[in-house]
């Protein structure tokens, strides 16, 4: 939902860094993999209960997550770039529930598993969508820069990045605040269901 209102905000300097990036010669794709090495690694610290690490991990992770779209399309953007971004995006995504599973397991294994479910239901819902709607031309006149097209929702990156920073700064509350956040997701994966549906017809 906020997602077309920071992305305008942040194309410019993501743009200016990326062509830096380009021209000292880092790839797209290694932008992507050092995305997901940082993602990781904070998923690991938090499991271990180093919040503050983790949320720095995790926040250079998002940071590199939107560089290597901007070294792409410095250089050449390619399908295979963009296939490799969004896949690695959900391992990222996982990853980060998943340790507040394992760092306290009695407290918030339901919370992560319930968040995890509506991750997994909005993934179905968008890429389903993303297939069948490249077959269409019209929809990709409006595709902008991103690899694919996929439908928007409640529930975006902006969201995903602010309700993940909130389970590092307020850990205690992680029960409540992923279940919050899954129950938006649901409702957001219902919704994009809901469009899809009307868009495909």
């Amino acid at each position: 939902m906020l997602d077309p209102i920071f992305r305008p905000i942040i194309h410019k300097p993501l743009d200016a860094v990326g062509r830096w990036l380009a021209g000292i010669g880092l790839s797209a794709n290694q932008v992507t993999f050092a995305g997901l090495g940082l993602g990781l690694a904070a998923a690991i610290a938090i499991a271990f209960g180093d919040f503050a690490i983790g949320l720095l991990l995790f926040l250079l992770s998002r940071i590199a997550d939107g560089l290597d779209g901007a070294v792409a399309r410095a250089t050449m953007p390619t399908d295979q770039g963009g296939f490799l971004d969004i896949a690695l995006d959900f391992f990222v995504y996982a990853a980060i529930p998943l340790a507040f599973a394992v760092y306290d397991p009695s407290s918030n294994a339901f919370s992560a598993a319930l968040l995890l479910a509506s991750f997994l239901a909005n993934g179905s819902v968008f890429l389903a969508f993303a297939i069948l709607a490249e077959k269409r031309a019209p929809v990709s006149d409006f595709r902008d820069s991103r690899s694919i097209y996929y439908l928007g929702g409640i529930a975006e990156g902006s969201e995903t990045i602010a309700f993940f920073a909130a389970f590092c700064l307020f850990p205690s509350a992680f029960p409540v605040l992923a279940l919050i956040f899954g129950i938006i997701c649901i409702v957001s994966a219902i919704a994009r269901a809901r469009l899809g549906w009307k868009k495909l017809a």
